[in-house]
């Protein structure tokens, strides 16, 4: 688990959207599936697992896409309505984790991915730590 040291803050593009993150993140990983793969238009996006009360919505309010996941369940992209900046993903499977797009910190430098999950659905191209472990799905403890 990666220590979030006091308040951590992210937001969209344009700003329109801001949120705060507290406590410690429950996993940091780069995710290979479909869903990621479309949603941000390259072959994965890095996320941080948190608990949904560590987040804190401090400026607007994020727009939402609701989608199924491989588990048949919901998936909910949260993002600005103004830019398009993707904020978080919250659903069924990860129930009350919300995983944050590293990207949408203000410091994404914070976090380091410590897993790559999906990898069945990795792209040929796309590169990762050789270090990492890594997940044809997600791992047995049943969240990424």
């Amino acid at each position: 688990m990666q220590e979030i040291e006091g308040i951590l803050a992210g937001g969209c593009l344009c700003g329109a959207v801001r949120y705060a993150l507290r406590g410690p993140a429950l996993f940091v990983s780069q995710c290979c599936c479909k869903d990621c793969q479309k949603a941000t238009g390259t072959g994965h996006t890095t996320i941080i697992g948190v608990h949904q009360s560590q987040l804190q919505i401090q400026a607007g309010k994020p727009k939402t896409y609701l989608s199924k996941g491989d588990s048949g369940g919901d998936v909910i992209r949260h993002f600005c309505g103004h830019c398009g900046g993707r904020l978080y993903t919250s659903g069924t499977l990860p129930g009350e984790v919300v995983m944050i797009q590293a990207g949408s910190l203000d410091d994404p430098n914070r976090f380091t991915p410590e897993s790559v999950i999906y990898v069945k659905h990795a792209l040929a191209w796309d590169r990762f730590d050789p270090t990492l472990p890594r997940f044809q799905g997600l791992p047995d403890r049943g969240r990424p």
